[in-house]
C-alpha cells in the first residue's frame, strides 16, 4: 500500500511566501508576522511521521507547496497522511484534502469544510452555539476603527483565522478600552485578518484529543493547562510564549497534568460536550479541543483543532501525543490508529501490525 506523507515543512512553506513576494524592496510594515510559520512542521516531527509509517507501508514524502497537485495525480497513492497546514488564507487547511477530492485519493482526518470552518473561529463558534454548545460570547472586528461598543470587558483577542497560539500572545487579554484598541490595531496591522474579540473566562483550561469519527469515539485522558506554573505575572493563557518560547525541550515548563485531576462528574461533562462538538462538526479520525471552564464552572468550548499537533518527543509538551501516551499508546500507536481509522471509513485494507521479514519499506521523496 502506498502511502503520501503530505506536510508544510518551515523550509518549505519559507520558499513558498519568498515566491509570494514582490521582487521589489517590501515595506517594513508589510514583512510577515515572527510567528508566521508557527504551524509548519519540523523537520523532525515529519521524520518521526514518516517512520512510523515505513513500518508498515511504502510511504512517498510531498511537500504541500504549488506541485503538490502534480505529484500526487502522477503518484496516485492509496492514502493521503494529511498533516499539511500550508500558509495563506483562510481555507489553507483545506487544500490538500480539497486536491485529493479532485483526484479521488483517500485522506486521513476531516474533510474541506470542516477544516475551514473549524480555522475560522467565528464560523465555528456559530455552529456551535446554534446546537446550544457552550462557548465564550464573541465579536468580529475587521479594524480598530469599527470595534463594537457592546464588547464586554475583560476579553481575549486572537486573530481570526489562525492556530498554534499566532498572535495570542501574554497581552492578548485586555481589561480597558484603551488596551483593546490598541490590541485590535497591533494584531489586525501584523495579520492582514480580522480578530474575533471573544469573552474571557478565567476558570480551569483543559485540552482534549480525540482518535475516530462519530459515534465511534475514543476521548482520550484530559490534559489541564496548568497556568500556575507560568512565568510570576504572566496572563493565564497558553499563549505563544508559553508555548514556544518559556516552554523549551532543554527546560520544559510543567504545566500539563494528564490524567487532569479532577472530579468524575466534571470528566464526564467535558467529555460530553467534546463528543457532541465532534458531532456536530463532523471531526473524522483526530482531533484536539481546548476546552475552558467559567465562573459557574461549566466548560466551555475554545478552540477546535482537527490537524493537531503531533510532535514527537515527550519533553516537546505536545498534547495529543501526550494524552495518547497517557491511554497506553505508542507515538507509532497513535500515527497508525490515525490510518486505520481512514482506511475503516473509506473501505481499505488495513496493513498488519508489522510487515513480513524482509518487507519494511522505505520511503521514496517523490521528485518533480
Amino acid at each position: 500500500m502506498k502511502i503520501a506523507l503530505l506536510y508544510s515543512s518551515k523550509a518549505g512553506m519559507e520558499a513558498t511566501l519568498d515566491r509570494g513576494r514582490s521582487n521589489e524592496k517590501r515595506e517594513e510594515e508589510d514583512e510577515p508576522p515572527l510567528d508566521m510559520l508557527a504551524e509548519c512542521d519540523s523537520d523532525e516531527t515529519i521524520a518521526a511521521i514518516q517512520q512510523t509509517l515505513q513500518e508498515r507501508y511504502q510511504v512517498f514524502l510531498i511537500e504541500s507547496d504549488d506541485k503538490a497537485y502534480t505529484r500526487l495525480k502522477r503518484l496516485r497513492p492509496h492514502l493521503v497522511f494529511n498533516v499539511a497546514e500550508r500558509v495563506f488564507g483562510p481555507n489553507r487547511e483545506s487544500h490538500i484534502p480539497t486536491v485529493c477530492e479532485i483526484l479521488g485519493i483517500p485522506y486521513t482526518g476531516s474533510d474541506p469544510m470542516t477544516l475551514g470552518i473549524c480555522l475560522d473561529k467565528s464560523r465555528a463558534k456559530e455552529i456551535l452555539s446554534f446546537h446550544r454548545i457552550p462557548n465564550p460570547p464573541f465579536w468580529i472586528v475587521e479594524s480598530a476603527a469599527e470595534i463594537p461598543s457592546t464588547i464586554k470587558l475583560p476579553a481575549i483577542i486572537k486573530p481570526l483565522y489562525e492556530g498554534s497560539s499566532k498572535g495570542i500572545k501574554n497581552n492578548s487579554v485586555v481589561r480597558t478600552p484603551r488596551d483593546l484598541f490598541k490590541r485590535v490595531d497591533e494584531v489586525t496591522s501584523l495579520y492582514k485578518e480580522p480578530v474575533i474579540v471573544e469573552r474571557f473566562i478565567g476558570g480551569r483550561e483543559f485540552t482534549v484529543g480525540v482518535l475516530g469519527s462519530a459515534p465511534d469515539l475514543e476521548i482520550l485522558p484530559i490534559v489541564e493547562i496548568d497556568h500556575s506554573q507560568l512565568p510570576p505575572g504572566a496572563t493565564p493563557i497558553y499563549s505563544y510564549e508559553a508555548k514556544w518560547i518559556w516552554d523549551r525541550p532543554e527546560n520544559p515548563l510543567k504545566i500539563f497534568h494528564c490524567p487532569a485531576d479532577i472530579p468524575i462528574d466534571l470528566r464526564l461533562r467535558i467529555e460530553h460536550l467534546v463528543t457532541r462538538t465532534c458531532s456536530v462538526l463532523r471531526i473524522k479520525d483526530w482531533c484536539r479541543i481546548d476546552v475552558r471552564l467559567d465562573e459557574a464552572g461549566t466548560p466551555n468550548i475554545l478552540e477546535v483543532n482537527p490537524l493537531p499537533g503531533v510532535l514527537p518527543n515527550a519533553e516537546d509538551n505536545s498534547c495529543l501525543p501526550k494524552a495518547a501516551r497517557s491511554a497506553g499508546y505508542t507515538y507509532s500507536g497513535l500515527i497508525h490508529r490515525v490510518v486505520d481509522e481512514a482506511c475503516k471509513r473509506y473501505g481499505l485494507k488495513r496493513a498488519p501490525a508489522r510487515p513480513a521479514v524482509g518487507e519494511a519499506y522505505h520511503q521514496v521523496e517523490l521528485k518533480q
